[in-house]
């Protein structure tokens, strides 16, 4: 049953197939000088990433002693969604990784809390769009990861299965959605999570040169 299904590479975003941080960082120092609050550091910025685009305006104004306001979070959204790809990359190694996934027959999708617009921007910039059977973003369904139920979502609009699925991410988000899934999660220490994040993961790689191999060590064809 499950040998006519694909495997299935499902992969996060930010921190994981490209370094957004730049981007991110430039639109929350607008967002503070707007607001005439202090600007942020890079070690700030990769801190706050992960948890969606609302947590990351809460984190910021915390940061600096505000509290969360939705025209805060509007003005951020509506700026980073017009910048987004001004300074975001693909980290490298990855579009080797990508294709020689490909070229083993992994069909791929993305699971990320980032918004669906600005993820659609990132991807149409890069060119990445169509090698993704799904993209499931922070707003496409009624919630996002840590819950299972973001991962599981994503999977069933790329035509896969959980039993022929792996998740692969930089954040204790994307391992604690694969697990709760009965997914084998791969934790990637070239991202934005700290070494702690990788608990409960199946696999960790040092380089997106790592993925082809470790994902079919973990999940054989």
């Amino acid at each position: 049953m499950t040998r006519s299904t694909p495997r299935l590479a499902v992969f996060d975003l930010d921190g994981t197939l490209v370094d957004s941080a730049p981007d991110i960082h430039a639109a929350l120092d607008r967002l503070a000088l707007a607001r005439g609050l202090a600007p942020y550091s890079r070690a700030e910025v990769t801190a706050m990433i992960g948890d969606g685009v609302r947590v990351l305006v809460e984190r910021a104004l915390v940061a600096r002693g505000q509290a969360f306001a939705n025209a805060a979070l509007e003005a951020f959204s509506a700026d980073y969604t017009a910048h987004a790809v001004e300074q975001t990359a693909l980290f490298a190694g990855i579009a080797e990784a990508l294709a020689g996934l490909e070229a083993a027959g992994w069909r791929l999708a993305i699971c990320t809390n980032k918004p669906a617009a600005a993820t659609a921007a990132l991807l149409d910039h890069l060119g990445l769009g169509p090698r993704f059977a799904a993209v499931g973003a922070g707003d496409s369904f009624a919630v996002k990861k840590p819950n299972p139920d973001h991962l599981r979502a994503t999977i069933a609009a790329a035509g896969g299965r959980r039993e022929r699925a792996i998740m692969v991410g930089d954040h204790r988000n994307d391992v604690m959605a694969a697990r709760g899934l009965g997914v084998p999660a791969v934790f990637v220490r070239w991202g934005y999570g700290s070494a702690g994040m990788a608990a409960g993961a199946a696999a960790q790689a040092d380089a997106p040169a790592d993925l082809p191999a470790l994902l079919d060590r973990l999940l054989p064809a």
